[in-house]
């Protein structure tokens, strides 16, 4: 008999709840609680291809960033080269002026140096001359004819 007052109880406290609308009220709450979770997954969806873009974005500006910075390094490169480069025609330009104007000093110094040897000969061979004309001419007339000679000859061999 105690189990017929307990299922009736049970029938009376079921009967009770549906007349009061207690499982309208817990399907609604469930339903709510359901459509906040689904817009909570919505929301995380959301965000989460937010997220996929952003990142993607990013990966894109990184990419453009290599790309950008190879660029540079490369024209960096190409630039020192081309410096070298010059420097280097620069350099050998350089060399090649300073050779030659070496080269130029020292035909210089040997024409100069020939030009000197041609008049110390010259100076040689006019008092030779002087001497060996004195010797043979003697006097006052020879004297001059030999100044006049030599003076003549001294024009001639500068």
């Amino acid at each position: 008999m105690e189990t017929f007052w307990v299922g009736v109880g049970f029938v009376l406290f079921f009967a009770l709840l549906a007349y009061f609308g207690v499982h309208t009220k817990l399907l609604g709450a469930i339903d709510a609680r359901g459509h906040q979770i689904a817009s909570e997954l919505a929301e995380a969806k959301r965000l989460r291809e937010e997220a996929e873009a952003l990142l993607a974005s990013f990966e894109r500006k990184r990419a453009e960033a290599e790309t950008e910075a190879a660029a540079i390094v490369a024209q960096a490169r190409s630039e020192a080269e081309r410096m070298a480069k010059e420097t280097e025609l620069k350099m050998a330009d350089f060399v090649k002026r300073r050779t030659a104007q070496a080269e130029q000093k020292i035909a210089q110094a040997e024409q100069q140096a020939a030009a000197d040897v041609r008049a110390a000969a010259a100076d040689a061979a006019v008092r030779a001359s002087e001497a060996i004309l004195r010797k043979e001419t003697a006097g006052a007339a020879g004297d001059k004819l030999v100044r006049d000679g030599l003076a003549g000859l001294k024009g001639r061999l500068n």
